[in-house]
């Protein structure tokens, strides 16, 4: 696993130890704000467009680049930077990030990395990561803590719970089978993750079907719950795909 790995890349076991800490007082804050590619999550539009209260399609038009190329398998959602010769995030000012509360899982997890997949047997299993790169002066801190220790005191639940529910659609058996979506299924993946205001509003127009009756809680996420509206989009997409 190592060896597949970038040099500043090191695994880590979800018992073991490190230190780490981020705060106003280390040399380098924010400097993990710049010079990146942020992915952008479909939870993380979710918090961020109703944080800023956006529409989701606003949102998209001016905070992100969707990117798609041969050989993806689904576009890739990247948060928009500053043309200031350093690559900065939109929401960074030099007194820290002002969508703190709201800050997408990435940033959260930072300095851990987190893989999530489905095992053989159904059953979640999870990668974990220790991200060194040279600027970072937070492993230098003294705080201590293991990687769900961290994630925990960083409120990564919520995230991850969300993130891992869309496991199903991107790890689906069809897919190492050789399922390529086409121009209008990559559409509708945008639409149904990433653009939920526009997807209700499609559903509540009659333009979108389920092959079933809604639940209470797919017509609660019509009435405005974004995060079961997330769920129903998945559910929609394995429909749409797979044929679920």
């Amino acid at each position: 696993m190592s060896e597949q790995l970038p040099d500043n890349f090191q695994p880590v076991q979800p018992e073991e130890k490190f230190c780490f800490s981020c705060h106003p007082g280390v040399d380098c804050f924010t400097e993990c704000c710049r010079e990146l590619d942020l992915a952008l999550t479909p939870y993380d539009v979710l918090r961020l467009k109703n944080r800023l209260q956006m529409h989701s399609g606003t949102f998209l038009e001016k905070y992100v680049i969707i990117a798609w190329e041969e050989g993806q398998i689904f576009p890739t959602c990247y948060l928009t930077m500053v043309d200031d010769g350093r690559a900065s995030c939109v929401f960074v000012e030099k007194t820290g990030c002002t969508v703190y509360s709201d800050r997408p899982s990435a940033c959260r997890a930072y300095p851990v990395g987190r893989g999530a997949r489905r095992g053989e047997n159904g059953k979640k299993e999870e990668l974990f990561i220790l991200i060194r790169e040279p600027h970072c002066r937070g492993f230098e801190e003294p705080d201590t803590q293991t990687p769900p220790q961290y994630f925990a005191d960083q409120e990564l639940e919520a995230y991850n719970q969300a993130n891992d529910a869309i496991l199903p659609l991107l790890q689906h058996d069809r897919i190492r089978q050789g399922f390529r979506p086409d121009k209008a299924q990559l559409h509708q993946f945008i639409l149904a993750l990433y653009n939920l205001d526009m997807f209700r509003q499609e559903m509540a127009d009659g333009r979108i079907n389920m092959n079933r009756p809604l639940s209470a809680m797919e017509l609660q996420a019509l009435a405005g719950d974004d995060e079961q509206l997330l769920l129903l989009g998945v559910r929609w997409l394995l429909q749409e795909f797979f044929e679920e």
